[in-house]
């Protein structure tokens, strides 16, 4: 099913470095600190229910493509918010094997090709005819003790695992982690978007609990402050190294402390006037920036997707569903007064995310070429692809350089997919840092390096693991 130089360059002399490359550096070990697995299952170390369950269920890649040509998500078994996930599921997996032509040349098709043919050994094309062959095999290996998630962990040779976590979080089933003695490092990322966003499902009850789980007052801009920097202070105690925000712009602001104490105010009372719901997520980077800058945590930003978009799926099945949707984004006149504050703090590392390519070379690139905080993020989400990882490095590279990145990341909810989105990302890498050499603009020996740089050093060092 996979040929061995899928992703290398067409003409052979690239091609040829781009080998040496990756056979240099494919066994390294996996580093995913930025992701949305459930710290439950390597808590717990339970089997996975069902293919479906495990491949199917979870992945909005996967089931968006399936709605978008009229499969409903309830034939699907995806989960609805009222708890209903009537389908079956080998029923589901039947739809899903009859559609798999729908996920031509996506980068969906490569990595469950991969995860098919390494994880389960199974190297026929998935359809409609081997459908229950497929669900049974898989099934079986799922009762054994090799494809137990911790087990999974060992055998994709993962090094760091990073969840994404609420502000209010207890971290129960990190501390189960820790507490049982495996060795396996699953560290929490601080994501406070539910007690910062105003619009966010039940926000007012999620500063409350704020409150709560600090002990501190938030009814006051002080005491707000003071809860986000004792949860900070918590996570980090449990393994934290980097803080997520999924802001819809990159706006920042940074008003005085008058200012700032009437908006929390009308945030916490719920009378806001016209922007004032903006204007305080764009004060909270910057206050989070600072607190960075205090406890040395890593920030990261993801701008640019209107969420939700799709009402109708939203109310049926909650956040993450597939219908969020990229929108463009400005970042230079948006973090001025986050960067003229802490752009050049010796203490602060920033990584900024985009939907928006078209920024790349516009703004990403030369902002991270120049503020020493600041790092670009890989390639993200609908991007995730190995033309979007191509056109990354093609566009920043020529004034960010390389080590003002921060290798890969596979942000992804589909454990089984982690192996098969780094293997993509190695094999795009060692593809460009071939054509570099075969076209005399980089030494070999430098690729040799860059590609270990890329592949671990880089994420290392950015996120201080």
């Amino acid at each position: 099913m996979l040929n061995g130089n899928r992703l290398f360059p067409a003409e052979s002399a690239a091609r040829s470095v781009a080998v040496k490359l990756y056979e240099s550096i494919h066994n390294l070990p996996i580093i995913s600190p930025h992701g949305h697995t459930d710290p439950q299952w390597f808590a717990e170390n339970k089997p996975f229910p069902s293919p479906a369950a495990l491949l199917l269920q979870p992945d909005h890649y996967i089931f968006r493509m399936l709605y978008s040509q009229g499969v409903s998500l309830e034939s699907l078994g995806v989960p609805q918010v009222d708890g209903k996930q009537q389908a079956d599921p080998r029923e589901a997996w039947r739809i899903f094997a009859r559609h798999y032509y729908l996920f031509r040349g996506t980068p969906t098709r490569l990595w469950l090709d991969y995860t098919f043919q390494e994880q389960f050994g199974l190297k026929d094309r998935l359809s409609a005819d081997n459908a229950d062959e497929y669900y049974e095999h898989i099934d079986k290996l799922l009762q054994t003790p090799e494809f137990l998630p911790r087990a999974l962990f060992e055998q994709f040779n993962i090094e760091v695992l990073a969840t994404t976590d609420a502000a209010t979080d207890t971290l129960e089933q990190h501390q189960k982690i820790r507490a049982s003695g495996w060795k396996g490092r699953v560290l929490p990322t601080f994501r406070p978007d539910s007690v910062v966003d105003a619009e966010y499902i039940g926000f007012h009850d999620n500063l409350k609990l704020l409150g709560e789980v600090s002990g501190k007052d938030v009814s006051t801009w002080k005491g707000y402050l003071d809860a986000l920097r004792q949860r900070r202070a918590f996570f980090k105690e449990n393994g934290a190294t980097a803080t997520d925000h999924g802001h819809l712009t990159a706006m920042t602001a940074d008003l005085p402390l008058g200012e700032a104490t009437a908006l929390y105010e009308r945030i916490y009372t719920g009378k806001t006037n016209p922007g004032d719901i903006e204007l305080f997520q764009a004060q909270m980077l910057t206050e989070l920036a600072g607190m960075s800058v205090e406890d040395g945590l890593t920030m990261q930003l993801h701008p640019g997707s209107i969420r939700n978009h799709n009402a109708k799926v939203y109310a049926k099945f909650g956040r993450d569903k597939g219908a969020d949707i990229p929108s463009p984004t400005e970042y230079v006149r948006g973090l001025r007064p986050l960067l003229s504050k802490y752009g050049n703090e010796p203490n602060f590392t920033f990584i900024l995310f985009t939907l928006d390519e078209s920024t790349f070379s516009r703004e990403l690139a030369p902002l991270a070429g120049h503020y020493p905080c600041l790092r670009l993020g890989p390639p993200w989400w609908f991007h995730d692809s190995p033309e979007g990882m191509m056109r990354f490095r093609e566009t920043a590279t020529e004034t960010a350089g390389f080590y003002n990145t921060v290798g890969f990341n596979d942000d992804t909810r589909a454990f089984l997919s982690i192996p098969s989105r780094h293997d993509v990302a190695r094999r795009v890498d060692c593809a460009f840092l071939g054509k570099m050499v075969a076209e005399h603009r980089l030494d070999e020996d430098e690729a040799f390096e860059l590609a270990q740089d890329l592949t671990v050093n880089l994420v290392r060092k950015a996120y201080k693991l």
